[in-house]
């Protein structure tokens, strides 16, 4: 048997295991992460033509093939929101964004630099990869297929799939100062690297990817809905490829303006989103992204319990697995708690919400790309071997423990609203309005 015979196999056996397992594991505390990467440890364990892996030496196809994934799971998470754009339906999401993203990278980047001993640029580093809550691992706890109602998202779903589509794309900011403070002299940040990292870094790469984003979800949203010629409106076709066109075409013009992707990629699904809400063709467009996500999820994470198998994790040392676990049991929780209050979530609401900090995908893809820059004065195989096990205890703590949690919540609000008098089967947006 050829490596190249035993490539297609895995192939064809992942792809037909992608469509099936997410129905055997449904309402049972498992996760479909969870599965492929444990099939991937397995496999590695088995006598198998299986190739060595290694992220350092491969770094620029890591960063692109999680990039890709990280992409089409954002466009997947905007296009299913129903809910309007505004400050106060979105609420809880600017004080995810706004409040546990920048006190989590404040802890971790406290505990790597004091537990640790890293150089301020790894610490740092470390904080923004860490930082962003995973939209391609939280599929448990994100919001279903797009519908036609505005109210039917609970704050939870909500939230954290909000939260996961922005700052996947506002970690960046924070990477590239991590990036530019490992190359400064002395790895000291000075009063004009500050100001061209808040003007350029942040402001201006920020506003780029947003008014890209915008624009080009306009645009798509007028080819899709309104073109006059049928051969331009695209949502008479019912092609479902066409938002893999739309991921590709908002990020690419947000890069070549040098600006935020990511951020462009999500507002664009959002904008397209809200050209027509109660469209069908926005169940096509969904539909698509989540089988490619699917199986790009599959994949990645399939070689990532082939990586941990071969010994990614030989560098970690107890205290680097300490300061992981602080992120995910307290420091974010914490942090997630403290960013809710007086938010329209209950306090039950609250605890889901600050808990399900999700690391994944993206925290591969951050750490690839900060590493084709030198000089943070920690290996590079330690890095790695921190993040992944980080993403390790995050899909197997947050994998198990999604749907039983998610599950009890949903029984909550269909009992409370029968209580209230809604009858005995009350519709979703009655039951998703009730807090917890």
């Amino acid at each position: 048997m050829t490596s190249a015979d035993f490539l297609f196999t895995l192939l064809g056996a992942g792809a037909l295991a992608a469509a099936v397992l997410p129905r055997v594991v449904a309402r049972r505390p498992l996760s479909l992460p969870l599965v492929f990467l444990l099939c991937g440890i397995g496999l590695q364990l088995l006598p198998l033509p299986l190739p060595d892996l290694d992220p350092v030496a491969d770094r620029a196809w890591v960063e692109h093939v999680t990039e890709i994934c990280v992409l089409v799971s954002l466009m997947g998470a905007g296009l299913a929101l129903n809910r309007p754009f505004g400050r106060r339906h979105w609420q809880g999401t600017w004080r995810q964004l706004g409040v546990t993203m920048p006190l989590t990278i404040a802890a971790v980047a406290g505990l790597a630099w004091g537990v640790l001993g890293w150089p301020s640029a790894a610490a740092l580093l470390l904080a923004a990869v860490l930082a962003p809550t995973d939209p391609v691992l939280a599929s448990e706890v994100r919001v279903g297929a797009p519908t036609d109602s505005e109210h039917d998202e609970d704050e939870v779903r909500f939230t954290l799939t909000s939260e996961a589509g922005l700052n996947d794309g506002l970690a960046f900011p924070f990477v590239l100062a991590a990036v530019a403070l490992a190359a400064a002299a002395g790895g000291r940040a000075t009063a004009g690297g500050i100001g061209h990292w808040l003007l350029v870094d942040v402001v201006y790469k920020c506003a780029v990817g947003v008014g890209a984003g915008l624009a080009v979800g306009a645009l798509l949203g007028w080819m899709f809905f309104r073109a006059e010629w049928l051969t331009m409106r695209l949502s008479e076709h019912r092609e479902g490829f066409v938002a893999i066109g739309a991921t590709f075409l908002a990020y690419g013009v947000t890069e070549l303006a040098h600006g935020y992707g990511f951020v462009a990629v999500f507002v664009t699904a959002c904008r397209i989103r809200s050209a027509e809400r109660a469209h069908g063709f926005h169940g096509v467009l969904h539909d698509f992204v989540e089988q490619v996500e699917r199986l790009l999820t599959a994949a990645l994470l399939f070689l990532l319990g082939v990586f941990v198998a071969q010994g990614g994790l030989a560098p970690l040392t107890w205290q680097d697995a300490l300061v992981c676990l602080l992120l995910l049991v307290a420091v974010r929780p914490l942090a997630g708690w403290i960013a809710q209050l007086r938010t329209p979530a209950g306090p039950r609401e609250r605890l889901v919400i600050a808990f399900f900090g999700i690391r994944g995908i993206g925290s591969l893809f951050y750490l690839a790309h900060a590493l084709g820059h030198p000089g943070f004065g920690v290996r590079a195989e330690r890095l790695w071997a921190v993040v992944t096990f980080t993403v390790l205890a995050s899909v197997v703590l947050h994998g198990v423990s999604a749907t039983p949690v998610i599950s009890r919540l949903d029984r909550l609000r269909l009992h409370r609203a029968r209580k209230d008098g809604a009858g005995p089967e009350p519709d979703e947006d009655e039951v998703a309005g009730k807090r917890l």
